[in-house]
């Protein structure tokens, strides 16, 4: 949910939530509150991926100038030099929140694609159900990496 107030990417940076907003031409936007489920699926992923690439969860990204996502979980192939990484990472990963609106995960699903993520995942940890994200989502039986041989099914992630 925007706040509907504009203010630019440098206060943006200087400022200090409670909760980090992310950032979106111009606006503040409301991250969904994970509940449990989200949270579990959040941990199994990171423990799932942890041989695989430089993982890291809810870090801030420069998408462009005017556009500053925090995914729940990305992984690049090698450690960013950068704090504020604004090089698209290998992998992104949403997961579903109770409060997420479709149009809103396919939105920032598309950014990520235009920005150059090759990989890019969504979970429904209510439905035990995953995604890809190929100009649209498309319902899979298993979440494939082939660059580090890696697959993962929802026996793995949801149990």
């Amino acid at each position: 949910m925007a706040t509907g107030a504009l203010i630019t990417a440098e206060k943006y940076l200087a400022s200090h939530f409670d909760r980090e907003p992310e950032f979106v031409r111009g606006e503040l936007v409301e991250r969904s509150l994970p509940n449990k489920k989200h949270g579990r699926t959040q941990l199994r992923l990171c423990m799932l991926l942890g041989g695989a690439g430089y993982g890291c969860t809810e870090v801030r990204m420069k998408l462009a100038e005017d556009l500053f996502r925090i995914p729940d979980f990305a992984m690049f192939e090698h450690e960013p030099e950068e704090q504020l990484p604004t090089s698209s990472p290998l992998l992104i990963i949403e997961i579903n929140s109770p409060d997420d609106r479709l149009s809103d995960v396919e939105r920032k699903l598309e950014e990520y694609r235009a920005w150059g993520v090759a990989h890019i995942w969504f979970v429904e940890p209510e439905l035990k159900k995953l995604y890809v994200y190929e100009r649209g989502l498309v319902n899979v039986q298993q979440l494939d990496l082939p660059k580090f041989d890696l697959a993962i099914t929802p026996d793995q992630l949801f149990s």
